[in-house]
């Protein structure tokens, strides 16, 4: 009884309480840094420091707000991303490739995990039919390289530019289309956030996704931000065609 009353009371977490648990294979101690970026966005800035004991460690705070926060390790290269929100969130670490480590517990860490790996298979996928390119023209790119042939790397560029088209592209339509089947997950809000830079998306098509979005997105820095430059695009006088 004293241990389920124990296990239930650590998970009872008050609103915007978080607890995050770390494992870390093949370090069993250090020092975690748990960071955001500086308000003028250079640099980063470290909010609370933890140690690692038998290979584990654990961080408890709160947060008014979800926002995309980095795990340091001491004496390791990179930071791992994860969504700081209230929730238990647990961290897989692979300290020899952060990358591959994986967020669980809340659902936005759970989706910018599933979000990550997709990213990731998408991008391995592209980079294989690249390396099979350069496999089939390995002579010619050889005597380009030794020759300077400008015909032949004409040739080999005009071949290999629909290649990088279709990377570009595959990699925007995963991207740009995850907030309308995910618009509860705090990455929706980011990524719409992003399509306010490319031209490629007009104020309404942005608005319309933005609209989509739960309410609880749109009370948070970010969506504020997306709906303030809206207000602003709307308020702004349509240029005149000649």
């Amino acid at each position: 009884v004293a241990v389920a009353f124990v296990t239930f009371a650590c998970n009872n977490l008050a609103e915007g309480e978080y607890i995050i648990t770390g494992n870390i294979k093949g370090m069993k101690t250090g020092l975690i840094f748990l960071e955001k970026q500086s308000p003028m966005g250079m640099g980063y800035m470290a909010i609370d420091t933890v140690k690692i004991e038998d290979g584990k460690f654990e961080i408890k705070g709160k947060t008014t707000e979800p926002e995309i926060h980095f795990i340091q390790i001491d004496k390791v290269n990179g930071k791992i991303p994860l969504i700081l929100e209230g929730g238990e969130i647990a961290v897989e670490v692979d300290k020899d490739s952060l990358f591959k480590s994986k967020l669980t517990g809340t659902y936005s860490n759970e989706e910018f995990t599933k979000f990550n790996e997709g990213s990731s298979k998408l991008q391995k996928g592209m980079q294989k039919k690249m390396k099979a390119f350069e496999a089939k023209n390995k002579a010619l790119i050889e005597v380009v390289e030794k020759t300077k042939d400008t015909a032949i790397a004409n040739k080999l560029r005009a071949e290999y530019e629909p290649l990088q088209k279709e990377a570009q592209k595959s990699m925007e339509d995963f991207t740009f289309e995850y907030p309308k089947s995910h618009p509860k997950s705090f990455i929706s809000v980011l990524i719409v956030q992003m399509m306010m830079n490319n031209p490629k998306y007009t104020p309404k098509e942005i608005e319309d996704i933005y609209n989509s979005l739960d309410e609880s997105l749109k009370k948070t820095k970010p969506g504020k931000s997306i709906k303030e430059n809206i207000d602003a695009l709307k308020k702004k006088p349509a240029t005149s065609q000649p």
